[in-house]
């Protein structure tokens, strides 16, 4: 099987620049190309699936449509929590992240989507739920993955410490 395009278990180097309704909200420029593993969901479903096959060089514009993306928006994800479970001394403001603990001690990220003195209420979605994703992407290089990463089923960026 040749090496020289985008298959599981290699690691892709790729640029890219994501815009959603016509405005980039990410792209490579600043922190250089992205790498990931591929087959290991380490990046959404539908712009993977896209890119099998292409080769070093190649560049394409993928839509991704909200259930290969980030899912569809969800009325039912939210949850009302007393203000009391908060630190009192944390600022709360619209929008911001946090991240909770459900009874199963699985950590989820929530963003706050309003509050008052009583209580937050917490919006669970992604803050691309329901959003149609438009990517351009060019394979920068590939590569076959570190023992350590493909045992990890992610990649190890140089001097960055996952533990």
């Amino acid at each position: 099987m040749s090496k020289d395009t985008v298959q599981d278990g290699l690691v892709v180097s790729m640029d890219y620049k994501l815009t959603v309704d016509g405005d980039v909200l990410d792209s490579s420029d600043q922190a250089g190309p992205l790498q990931f593993l591929v087959g290991y969901g380490n990046i959404i479903p539908g712009l993977e699936k896209e890119m099998m096959g292409m080769k070093i060089g190649d560049s394409k514009d993928v839509v991704v449509q909200p259930e290969d993306g980030y899912g569809e928006f969800d009325e039912e994800a939210f949850m009302d929590v007393p203000r009391s479970e908060f630190p009192g001394d944390m600022q709360l403001e619209e929008g911001m992240e946090l991240h909770v603990t459900d009874e199963d001690g699985n950590h989820q990220a929530a963003y706050v989507a309003s509050f008052d003195k009583e209580s937050v209420r917490l919006d669970f979605n992604h803050p691309l739920a329901g959003a149609e994703l438009s990517f351009y992407v060019k394979v920068v290089a590939l590569r076959d993955p570190t023992e350590e990463e493909l045992d990890h089923g992610h990649v190890h960026e140089e001097g960055h410490d996952h533990h």
